[in-house]
């Protein structure tokens, strides 16, 4: 995903993970994360080298890959990684737009480069 495109991609809607939780995510860099029932509170920001990062308060920072999962020309949620640790979010609804479309058609111009 290109450095530009994920406020936007964070920022669309809530995420359900496979194990259940659910993260939201503000344009002001706030993200709540909720597990069985209990929110956490953290950051997010995009760091100089382009890539995605949280910051969950007192100590812990990590940074990731953000790629769009796409499912029959829609995208349904993102993807993070950071090495092989991957987790999975999927948007409550399924999207298509500009945006998207563009993205796409970048993607598959530079044969899936990012």
């Amino acid at each position: 995903m290109l450095p530009k495109d994920i406020p936007y991609a964070v920022t669309r809607g809530p995420l359900h993970y496979e194990d259940g939780s659910t993260q939201t995510f503000d344009a002001a860099g706030g993200t709540t994360y909720v597990e069985s029932g209990r929110p956490t509170q953290g950051e997010w920001y995009v760091d100089s080298e382009g890539r995605f990062c949280s910051y969950w308060p007192p100590s812990y920072r990590a940074c990731y890959e953000l790629r769009w999962i796409v499912e029959d020309h829609h995208v349904t949620g993102l993807s993070f990684r950071n090495g092989h640790d991957v987790s999975n979010g999927r948007y409550e609804v399924p999207m298509i737009d500009e945006l998207l479309v563009d993205e796409l058609k970048n993607w598959t111009d530079e044969g899936g480069a990012h």
